[in-house]
């Protein structure tokens, strides 16, 4: 899938509470598979709208580069988005994730919700990819799981592992809730959690926390946003590059 557009360019003591789901152990990878696994989910876990097929297709072909863990979970993801209307995918698509506090696509939602704090975690996610050398310009909020997960697919920097492992409990809810859901989403984000490091006993303390009380939830809308808007935003590309140059 190397050639294919992307996204960005460069610039307790209680047993239930101690132990990882079934199906949620660790996976051993290589830097190139969790490459690999990650490039696949973020493209499959994107908006199923236009280019899709061409995504699916994509993935598919890679498949086999892929352990059949992980392997599984995105065919079957595949399976159900060939077996469905594209429109009913879409409408499926955002009563999971737009409707529902516990499936939110960005990842600063578990830990800010719709709280003043949201601002400042999103200008930690520019500075974050600036820091790698990466300048976010996407209509998307730099926190988009998928747009997260690219970053981690093709930078060399540790940042991008940080970043990921930074909002780790936020994933392990996200899966919690759409396992509960048996949503065709969750063996996706079931992949990307099995492609992190084993759960510390803080995460996890953060992470059950969360399953129980959910995002914080002061609203106060999007006004804080300021310049992070998203008719601002739009893809990865390298600092100090121009537009055009970088897509090259």
């Amino acid at each position: 899938m190397a050639n294919f557009p992307l996204i960005f360019r460069r610039s307790g003591s209680d047993a239930s509470r101690s132990s990882r789901r079934p199906g949620t152990a660790p996976l051993a990878l290589d830097d190139a598979t969790r490459r690999l696994a990650h490039i696949a989910t973020s493209l499959l876990l994107d908006y199923p709208g236009e280019g899709f097929d061409a995504r699916l297709a994509a993935v598919e072909a890679s498949l086999g580069e892929l352990p059949p863990a992980i392997a599984s979970e995105l065919r079957a993801f595949i399976d159900h988005a060939a077996a469905t209307d594209r429109e009913a995918l879409a409408i499926e698509y955002v009563a999971t994730f737009d409707l529902k506090r516990k499936c939110c696509m960005y990842l600063s939602y578990y830990a800010a919700g719709d709280t003043r704090r949201r601002g400042t975690a999103l200008v930690t996610f520019i500075q974050a990819y600036r820091a790698a050398g990466w300048e976010f310009d996407a209509d998307e909020l730099p926190d988009y799981l998928p747009a997260v997960l690219e970053f981690s697919a093709r930078s060399d920097s540790p940042v991008a592992s940080e970043l990921l492992s930074a909002h780790r409990d936020g994933l392990e809810v996200l899966r919690e809730a759409l396992e509960k859901q048996r949503s065709p989403w969750a063996g996706l984000v079931r992949a990307v959690c099995r492609s992190l490091p084993e759960l510390d006993e803080a995460t996890r303390e953060r992470y059950l926390e969360l399953v129980s009380q959910g995002p914080p939830a002061e609203t106060v809308g999007l006004s804080f946003l300021g310049s992070l808007g998203p008719t601002v935003l739009a893809p990865y590309q390298p600092v100090g590059a121009a537009h055009e140059e970088a897509r090259a």
